[in-house]
C-alpha cells in the first residue's frame, strides 16, 4: 500500500520515480489496470471490440515509445521506474476521467453541461504535465524538452491508434 501511495504522490509532483523501486507484480498490475480502465472509457464511446483493439494498440505504442526512449538515452536500469511512473500517472488520470464520464451522464440537459468538457481538457493537461514530470525526473531533461516529449508521447499514444481505428 505504501508503494501505491508513493506513486499517487508522484501524480501530484511530490515524488521522484527514480527513488521508487516497484516489484514486477506492481508493474503488471499497473499495465492491467491501464488496459481495463482504458477499455471501460473507450467502450462508452464505441463498441467494446473496437475499444479493446484501440486500447491494446495504445498500450503497444506506449510500451514501444518508452522502450525506445530508454534505449536511446541508455538508461535501461530505470526502465521499470519509468514504466511504473508513466502508467501509474495514466491510471490516476484515467480513473478521474471515468469520474468525469459518470458526472457527464448525470448533468446532460442542465446548466452544468459544459463542465465535463472543461474537466476533460484539465485532465489532459494534467496528464501531459505528469508525463513531462516523469520524463524530467527519470532522464534529467530540461523542462521544455520534457514538455515537448510529453506532447509527442500523448499525440502518438492516443492519436496514432485513434487514426488507425478511424481508417478501419
Amino acid at each position: 500500500m505504501s508503494l501505491l501511495t508513493s506513486y499517487l504522490r508522484l501524480c501530484w509532483f511530490q515524488n521522484n520515480p527514480t527513488e521508487l523501486h516497484p516489484p514486477q507484480s506492481f508493474l503488471w498490475k499497473c499495465i492491467g489496470f491501464y488496459l481495463a480502465s482504458g477499455i471501460v472509457v473507450e467502450a462508452n464511446i464505441s463498441d467494446p471490440a473496437d475499444a479493446t483493439l484501440e486500447v491494446a494498440m495504445r498500450a503497444v505504442v506506449a510500451l514501444t515509445l518508452l522502450s525506445c526512449l530508454v534505449f536511446f538515452t541508455k538508461n535501461s536500469p530505470l526502465f521499470k521506474q519509468l514504466l511504473a511512473g508513466v502508467f501509474m500517472c495514466e491510471n490516476f488520470i484515467m480513473t478521474l476521467g471515468i469520474g468525469v464520464e459518470i458526472y457527464d451522464a448525470f448533468v446532460q440537459g442542465t446548466e452544468y453541461e459544459e463542465y465535463p468538457t472543461y474537466l476533460g481538457v484539465f485532465l489532459i493537461l494534467w496528464y501531459m504535465a505528469n508525463i513531462s514530470y516523469v520524463f524530467k525526473q527519470v532522464f534529467d531533461f530540461r523542462t521544455y524538452s520534457s514538455i515537448g516529449l510529453a506532447v509527442v508521447y500523448f499525440a502518438l499514444t492516443y492519436g496514432g491508434p485513434f487514426l488507425v481505428m478511424e481508417v478501419i
